[in-house]
């Protein structure tokens, strides 16, 4: 048998090829492999003794010849054989390759000509081939197989399924490699979209999940490929589909806020949000929103959960509780709810696009990182200085409830949440349900324009004394003559905040 071996990360490589040599597998290398081969003491046939002609341009091509692709790609048929034979070659049954660092040099923050001498050619055209002749050939793109190939070898060879694994393996390798490529040379060429004409997605599955929304539905977590995780599980049962959902959209909310900030999460919305400069005393304000709605919910916090939030959380039933960190005295109270997922924030960076899956394809946009284009007062009366700072809190919060979105909020805590309506009068009149006496003296907070002045004047009813919403409806005018009519202040943002 004969192997060739031309690889850029060299990890165990020394130990891989010497197992292969004391099988009698006869090696082949190319470049600096061949000389750390050399190196280690092992009998090495260099690349260029195949082909005939030394390393061109700077190492460029070195393996694209037909002395090398004809011997990976022949076939075991006597046909295929009677020409290798007839040029002299014999086949290669190994090919070890792994390819140019490219996605770490870009991630270095290397210029453009050192990045396109990260593009590998030769290596992505051997296991391409290698791939392609699996009924044949075996081969290899991680150093973490090369194990449990050695043991296969040392059996009775690698059998027809652990051959097609590995090119399946292969495959989505290359295919990753092309998508880093293609993915920075459109920054490259397209500088002023965050588009791309043509999205080139690598993503890994982390685990499967017990099912998706419901039980008859499957489901898997996936993770850009080369991204880092954005939480650490510390404790508890296996993440659901919904979990994670409902995590992130809780954990987006609390970086909302530079203050201690508790963000109650359940299906996918704020059932209670809440700051303070205590965040046990946050939590508690939070929790008041909708005590009911918190069973079964999801719980973020932006600062480290001691054991006094521990306790004050009691026997409440939460499915995840995430934070930047624990104390050891938090941790050991929650290790004793061994259910209780507990999520430790990792500091990841979020994706820069958004996608959702629709038939025959997906909808892809930037994130909402935006608050306000402006803050214009359009009522005769202007908020009072505590009104001012509920509304800001509010129009935060705003941004992570499923529109039609109402916010009611008073003293950096929603009271009441209306999300999800189809009619922005229902969202009024959920929210003002939820609240209860709590909306007397509150603020309001709406993701969109009121198209007409009846949703004003549900608010006003309620007792909401300030609103604060995008503005640029047709019927604008007639919104503010009805806040003003009712004695209320009123902001436009000039920016909406819808949410599906």
């Amino acid at each position: 048998m004969h192997a060739l071996l031309s690889v850029s990360d060299k990890t165990n490589l020394i130990e891989f090829a010497r197992g292969l040599h004391e099988l009698g597998i006869e090696l082949i290398a190319s470049g600096g492999t061949a000389t750390a081969l050399t190196a280690a003491g092992l009998p090495v046939t260099p690349v260029s003794a195949l082909t005939g002609y030394p390393d061109l341009l700077d190492g460029r091509v070195k393996t694209l010849h037909p002395a090398i692709h004809g011997p990976i790609l022949a076939r075991a048929t006597p046909a295929h054989l009677a020409e290798l034979a007839a040029q002299g070659m014999t086949p290669i049954d190994l090919v070890i390759c792994n390819l140019y660092p490219f996605a770490q040099t870009i991630a270095a923050g290397a210029g453009e000509e050192e990045a396109v001498e990260q593009i590998d050619i030769g290596g992505v055209a051997l296991l391409r081939a290698a791939a392609k002749n699996y009924e044949r050939v075996t081969v290899v793109v991680d150093p973490a197989d090369y194990g449990p190939l050695l043991m296969h070898l040392a059996a009775e060879g690698a059998p027809l399924a652990e051959r097609r694994r590995l090119a399946l393996k292969t495959f989505r390798h290359t295919a990753a490699y092309d998508a880093a490529i293609a993915a920075w040379l459109s920054q490259q060429a397209e500088p002023d979209t965050a588009t791309p004409a043509v999205l080139h997605l690598v993503a890994e599955r982390v685990q499967a999940l017990r099912y998706g929304e419901n039980p008859h539905q499957q489901a898997a977590l996936y993770r850009w490929q080369g991204a880092a995780p954005a939480f650490t599980q510390l404790q508890g049962k296996e993440l659901s589909y919904n979990n994670l959902g409902d995590l992130d959209g809780a954990w987006g909310a609390v970086q909302e806020f530079t203050t201690p900030a508790v963000a109650i999460i359940k299906h996918a919305n704020p059932c209670g949000l809440a700051t303070d400069a205590d965040l046990t005393a946050a939590y508690a304000r939070a929790l008041a929103c909708d005590p009911v709605s918190a069973f079964g919910s999801i719980i973020a916090v932006n600062r480290p959960v001691d054991a006094d939030l521990v306790e004050t959380i009691g026997s409440l039933f939460v499915e995840v509780l995430a934070a930047p960190d624990f104390t050891p005295e938090a941790l050991a109270l929650l290790g004793k709810k061994q259910n209780l997922r507990v999520m430790q924030a990792t500091g990841a960076t979020p994706s820069p696009l958004q996608f959702v899956s629709i038939q025959g394809g997906l909808l892809a946009q930037t994130s909402d990182d935006r608050l306000v284009a402006k803050i214009e007062t359009v009522s005769r009366r202007q908020p009072t200085e505590r009104e001012m700072a509920d509304l800001r809190f509010a129009w935060r919060v705003a941004k992570w409830v499923k529109s039609n979105a109402i916010i009611f909020a008073r003293d950096g805590a929603t009271v009441g949440i209306g999300a999800g309506q189809m009619s922005r009068l229902d969202a009024v009149h959920y929210a003002g349900m939820k609240a209860g006496d709590r909306a007397r003296g509150a603020v309001l907070a709406s993701d969109a324009f009121f198209p007409f002045a009846d949703g004003i004047e549900a608010a006003a009813r309620f007792g909401i004394t300030a609103v604060i919403q995008p503005g640029g409806s047709v019927r604008d005018e007639e919104v503010i003559a009805a806040a003003d009519r009712l004695g209320l202040a009123m902001l436009f943002t000039g920016m909406r905040h819808f949410r599906h």
